[in-house]
Parts: structure tokens; C-alpha cells; sequence
């Protein structure tokens, strides 16, 4: 018998954060935010690593679904890959588009590409997400109506239902807000407790409904 405590276990699973919010409110930013930018990969399915230029950090372009299976494959059993504490993908919403391209291209009916796709990307949100790593995956914004008429805003993903269903998949599912202090600047944090627009959660419990916007400053408030 293998016993261990939720203390280790959390250790070595490492923390696993979706971020979503408006384009460039700092998504990506929040990539170089990482204690460790030698230790730290970027998967990228977006050409916006402009703003982290400075940064240096390693890099994989996903252009297709073969180099997203790559990519996982290389981080799950390479000794270099498996050398990095934190990987970030960004973002997911873009994958999912690369492969729902992908399937379109192998069925006629547009419905079953929507649930190839679909069956696809929960697979590969799972893997990536279950490496024994700290991961962080970005994620766009849209907004979608109720059935009581309130407009609420969620990640984007392909499909309807898709998007929904994405913040069950982590413990930590978080809104990057964007506003303007008393001095007219423009200052960044997450929320991470939901309200009637937006969805968040902080499983941990250690969070406070705001935080600052850096994985490092995430990343030792929950595990210490």
C-alpha cells in the first residue's frame, strides 16, 4: 500500500491554470510571469510573442495537429523535455481551431468535424493537463446569452458546448481583468471567484478574489 498525502501529491502534479480574457489584456504576458525562464516552454499556436520578446523563452510552434501531438509526446518521455516545471499553451482556443481544420478535411458532414473535434481536443486538454507539471493554458474571450437573457462571457472554443465545459476541466480557471487606477493607469489582475458574467474558481481555497497577475506569485500562494 502507497500512501501518500494531498500535500506531496499537489507538489507533484504541479498546479494546472486557465486564464481567459480580451485580446491584449496580457495573456501571453502572464507566460513570462514563470520563476524560471530556463525551466519554462511556450507551445504556441499564436503569432503574438512579440510582448515577451525579452523574455527568452523556449518555444514550439503548433502549425498542425501532428506538431501538437509531437509537442506532447516530446514534454511526456524526452529527458529534455521533461526538464521544464512550467509549460503554457497558448492558446488553446487557436488549437482548437487548427484542429478542427483538421478534421473538416476528413469528413464531409460539418457536425461530425465539430465532434471529431470536440473528442479530440477534451483528449488533449486532459494529456497536457495531466503531465506532472505546473501548466498554464491561455484562452480567448466571447460571449454567449443565457437562457434568462443575460449575456455572460466564457473562454472561446469551437462549438457551442465546448467552451462550457473547458473550466471543469481545471482546478484553477481564472479572468484576466484589465482597469484603470485613481492615477489613469492601466493595471492588471485576476479574478478568480465567478460572478453573474464571468466564469472562475480557485479550488485551492488560498486565493483571494483578486490576485496579481504572475504565475510565480499563483504558484507559491497555493503550494507554499
Amino acid at each position: 500500500m502507497n500512501i501518500t498525502t494531498t500535500k506531496a501529491l499537489a507538489n507533484a502534479h504541479g498546479i494546472k491554470v486557465l486564464v481567459y480574457g480580451q485580446a491584449g489584456a496580457g495573456k501571453t504576458c502572464l507566460c513570462a510571469t514563470t520563476p524560471d525562464h530556463a525551466r519554462t516552454i511556450i507551445l504556441s499556436a499564436e503569432a503574438g510573442l512579440l510582448s515577451i520578446i525579452g523574455a527568452d523563452i523556449a518555444v514550439i510552434e503548433i502549425k498542425s495537429i501532428q506538431d501538437l501531438m509531437n509537442a506532447y509526446h516530446w514534454l511526456a518521455t524526452d529527458p529534455q523535455g521533461q526538464s521544464y516545471d512550467w509549460i503554457c499553451l497558448d492558446s488553446v482556443s487557436e488549437m482548437g481551431e487548427v484542429i478542427l481544420s483538421a478534421a473538416k478535411k476528413t469528413v464531409k458532414d460539418p457536425r461530425q468535424a465539430y465532434g471529431e473535434m470536440q473528442e479530440k481536443m477534451e483528449d488533449m486538454i486532459r494529456a497536457f493537463r495531466d503531465l506532472p507539471r505546473n501548466v498554464y493554458f491561455t484562452a480567448k474571450l466571447e460571449s454567449y446569452q443565457d437562457d434568462t437573457g443575460v449575456v455572460r462571457y466564457q473562454p472561446m472554443l469551437p462549438g457551442k458546448k465546448l467552451g462550457q465545459a473547458l473550466p471543469y476541466f481545471f482546478d484553477e480557471v481564472f479572468f484576466l481583468r484589465v482597469e484603470k487606477n485613481a492615477d489613469g493607469e492601466s493595471v492588471r489582475y485576476l479574478q478568480t471567484t465567478p460572478d453573474i458574467k464571468y466564469h472562475a474558481k480557485d479550488r485551492s481555497g488560498r486565493l483571494s478574489e483578486r490576485e496579481v497577475a504572475n504565475l510565480a506569485h499563483i504558484q507559491q500562494k497555493i503550494l507554499g
